[in-house]
């Protein structure tokens, strides 16, 4: 039987958190090695997420988490404002992160894919690891090379701290390298409200929806003469993410460097 990949949760406590480390737990292929979260210190990550008790000690210190426990790999969904700061300390202790965090800059993803390349290690960041998503983003470019006139509208719960998405601006990127930018729309339109339009990016427009009681939903709409074509894709549940979690901590142990966007791994 091969060597089992010991897997560090940060974010433990959270939503998607306590999913990851329920697919850890119950997965004979994953081994928990650690579990991290500030408002949860103190409790075992088996009874935290409804399991029995695994002996696994949740706590407040990532750095004391990576050196006492030794992980291959950081499933990391915390929040924008640590991301940067946990994925270079992961890197600094030889540990494979796999951020699902979004909020990293151009820079910062070179940065870490320079740090990764000088460790020896693979690295993920992904704004999405369902697998059905990254298809609506791979047919959406597809789409953007025949139909370039296009918007976006995604919607999540009213909790949601970034907007747009994370996965909203992976789907613009694809997009636009796939069509010269277009300003759209009529070159005398006003915006009677500020904000009307949604966001602009590369001469198309994003548009967030936040609202109680939805969960994670985004429509590509693309326009041409006399027709058009809606690409959309549902969440129904955080547990539909997990199947690509753990591709994801596979996948990092066989590359060396930092790769953006789990469409890398989808053919």
């Amino acid at each position: 039987m091969s060597k089992r990949i010991k897997v560090t949760v940060v974010g433990a406590g959270g939503r998607m958190g306590k999913e990851v480390v329920k697919l850890v737990l119950q997965d004979d292929e994953l081994e928990l090695a650690s579990a991290v979260g500030l408002s949860d210190s103190g409790k075992d990550a088996g009874e935290l997420v409804g399991l029995p008790s695994c002996g696994i000690t949740v706590t407040s210190d990532l750095e004391m988490a990576l050196v006492e426990s030794k992980p291959d790999v950081m499933v990391d969904f915390t929040n924008p404002q640590s991301a940067y700061d946990n994925t270079a300390l992961a890197i600094k202790h030889g540990v494979r992160p796999v951020m699902g965090t979004t909020g990293f800059t151009p820079e910062q993803i070179e940065d870490l894919d320079k740090q990764c390349h000088s460790r020896g290690i693979g690295g993920l960041i992904a704004p999405n690891f369902s697998i059905g998503a990254i298809l609506m983003m791979k047919f959406a470019a597809q789409a953007a090379k025949y139909l370039p006139h296009v918007e976006i509208i995604e919607t999540h719960g009213d909790q949601k701290l970034d907007a747009p998405s994370g996965t909203s601006i992976k789907t613009a990127e694809l997009i636009a390298a796939n069509r010269e930018e277009l300003r759209q729309g009529n070159p005398a339109e006003e915006e009677v409200i500020e904000g009307a339009r949604g966001g602009y990016y590369n001469g198309f427009r994003i548009h967030s929806v936040r609202l109680p009681g939805v969960f994670a939903q985004q429509e590509v709409i693309f326009g041409g003469f006399g027709q058009s074509l809606k690409i959309r894709h549902d969440s129904y549940e955080r547990a539909g993410y997990m199947p690509g979690v753990k591709m994801a901590v596979q996948k990092v142990m066989e590359y060396t460097g930092m790769i953006y966007g789990f469409d890398h791994f989808i053919e």
